[in-house]
């Protein structure tokens, strides 16, 4: 029996040495006001409110390539710090599974939490001649080049990836359509409020403080089921005869030589966090979902997305 009393002592001794984070950094991969500052503002917040963390977490503002900069830093200089998560999102896998993060992949990164889920969605400007999806179909369907459609992210990105699924599904050449392409969420937002973009293609999430203030107006969100709340009355696109939903997952990861020890303190923090009501009530607050994933089972499930989207970027000609 002692012979298996030795390892458990040992694991136990070692994780007595990880230490609270002396300068905890939530780096957001892009401009200030989209995703990636949201999952970001969630940990900041969250485990401040909690007293999680007695040092006030800073988030840091990365932009290039939607996460492909981030992700870079994080396997090069930043590789060992114990003191960074980074926020990510589904869009950072498809990124991923297309090739766009050059030598690294996946198994390049020590997937941590999730944060919560977003949906994709098509919106308008309150004021919009677009007053609901079969609208904007009609108008794509009589000229594709007449309605811009403006997302975070290049062709092959999620937000583009959710409106070529909805071309098709409506029977629209989708390399007709005119894509313009932001680096993040806010910059998005600020041409659709411009009036320099039709339509916008994001996570509704990101979107719900201009859609409660009435600035903004969805047409349809991607999701399986009609959301809650100030979304309830939001069609799916679904329900409107276009078979397509688009799950955003937010999350965290870390440096992938970063130590154990120092993984499994952010990993329980956040198991801690999640448990807690100021975090629903942050989830909630910023339009997300609860999906709790995290440590080994959140990296099961990132891998496994990631092999998903591989699949459907060859289906729409991305990769070979």
């Amino acid at each position: 029996m002692k012979k298996f009393v030795v390892p458990v002592v040992c694991c136990v001794f070692s994780l007595m040495f990880a230490k609270e984070p002396s300068r905890p950094e939530c780096i957001a991969p892009a401009q200030p006001g989209g995703g990636f500052d949201l999952t970001c503002k969630l940990a900041q917040v969250g485990m401040a409110d909690t007293k999680i963390l007695k040092s006030p977490m800073r988030v840091t503002y990365m932009p290039g390539g939607l996460g492909v900069v981030a992700y870079n830093s994080m396997n090069t200089n930043r590789a060992k710090n114990p003191d960074i998560i980074v926020a990510f999102s589904s869009g950072t896998l498809l990124n991923i599974a297309v090739g766009k993060h050059g030598k690294y992949n996946e198994n390049d990164a020590k997937w941590l939490a999730s944060a919560g889920v977003d949906y994709g969605s098509v919106v308008v400007k309150a004021d919009s001649p677009y007053k609901t999806l079969d609208d904007l179909i009609k108008a794509l369907k009589k000229d594709p080049t007449s309605v811009s459609i403006g997302a975070g992210g290049s062709i092959g990105g999620q937000d583009w990836m959710q409106t070529a699924m909805l071309a098709k599904a409506a029977g629209i050449d989708v390399k007709k359509v005119r894509y313009v392409a932001f680096e993040g969420g806010g910059e998005m937002l600020t041409s659709l409020l411009g009036g320099h973009i039709d339509i916008g293609s994001s996570g509704v999430a990101e979107l719900l403080p201009q859609i409660q203030s009435g600035q903004l107006r969805v047409l349809a969100v991607f999701a399986p089921n009609r959301l809650s709340g100030a979304l309830s009355n939001v069609p799916t696109a679904k329900e409107l005869g276009y078979d397509v939903e688009w799950i955003t997952v937010r999350g965290y990861y870390m440096g992938p030589k970063v130590s154990d020890e120092d993984y499994n303190w952010w990993l329980d923090a956040f198991k801690k966090l999640k448990q807690t009501k100021e975090f629903k009530e942050q989830l909630a607050q910023r339009g997300l979902f609860e999906f709790d994933k995290n440590g080994a089972e959140f990296d099961t499930f990132v891998k496994e997305q990631t092999k998903r989207y591989r699949a459907l970027a060859k289906e729409y000609g991305l990769i070979k």
